[in-house]
């Protein structure tokens, strides 16, 4: 397991009070956040979602459709919990891919299947090292957000994946409903990033950057359009809790 590094302060303020899709230096900056709360992850997934989070994984594994004998890649799956619900599919292999290792080194902690059927290993999502066609199914979850560039992250999701092949995206939306939208910014604005960093004893600012980075990255019709855009076909998207995510699917057309 690697060595915790010093925590550095990745979000300012006043860098998050421009666009943080938008820098240059992102990647670098999600990396060195990540790294820096990966050990109070978990805890603050389960905390900050009400225990929601993992029942919106179990949900984009059944809209994955898994065949017995299929093959899945997990891009940004952090901690693994995505992963390690795929794992309880009949799925011939499950690999799960993360852009930050601290975060995989806690993944390796829950994986306690030593057939070599599950893995983890170090990837970016807009560079996959696996060949064209590769798998059956392709995952991220709250993932698509945080990488440099998502319509490149998306093309090469298109491109591992068999024809016929399934993309299930979890991300982060805003619920439709005014009160509702109302009350859940409140939350993840004022009282989430207050709390979650406490918990955290974060000093990296990812809790000040989370709501800024939903709030200024693409809604649910734009993300269909872009997932249109790269080739896929028979497009869903599934809110869940009231719209506070959104669970999006399509296939790769041919057979």
């Amino acid at each position: 397991m690697s060595t915790p590094s010093t925590q550095t302060e990745a979000w300012s303020r006043e860098q998050l009070a421009e666009n943080p899709h938008e820098r240059q230096d992102k990647p670098e900056r999600v990396r060195s956040m990540f790294a820096a709360i990966a050990r109070s992850y978990d805890l603050n997934n389960r905390l900050h979602s009400f225990w929601r989070d993992q029942a919106w994984r179990k949900a984009a594994v059944r809209l994955a459709d898994v065949q017995e004998g299929d093959e899945i890649l997990d891009c940004a799956c952090g901690t693994g919990d995505l992963t390690l619900a795929f794992a309880n599919t009949k799925a011939k292999r499950v690999v799960g891919t993360d852009f930050t290792q601290e975060m995989l080194d806690i993944a390796d902690t829950k994986l306690h299947d030593s057939s070599g059927r599950v893995s983890f290993q170090q990837a970016d999502a807009m560079n996959l090292p696996f060949a064209d066609g590769s798998f059956d199914v392709v995952s991220i979850a709250f993932g698509i957000r945080n990488v440099a560039d998502p319509k490149k992250a998306i093309a090469e999701f298109y491109r591992v994946l068999r024809p016929g092949g399934r993309l299930v995206i979890l991300e982060f939306d805003e619920p439709r409903n005014p009160l509702i939208r109302l009350g859940n910014n409140f939350y993840c604005k004022s009282v989430m990033p207050m709390t979650a960093t406490i918990i955290a004893r974060d000093r990296s600012g990812a809790y000040r950057y989370l709501p800024k980075s939903v709030e200024t990255f693409m809604k649910r019709e734009e993300m269909q359009a872009a997932l249109s855009e790269a080739g896929f076909s028979e497009l869903k998207a599934k809110p869940m809790t009231f719209g506070v995510c959104v669970c999006h699917a399509g296939s790769k057309p041919g057979s």
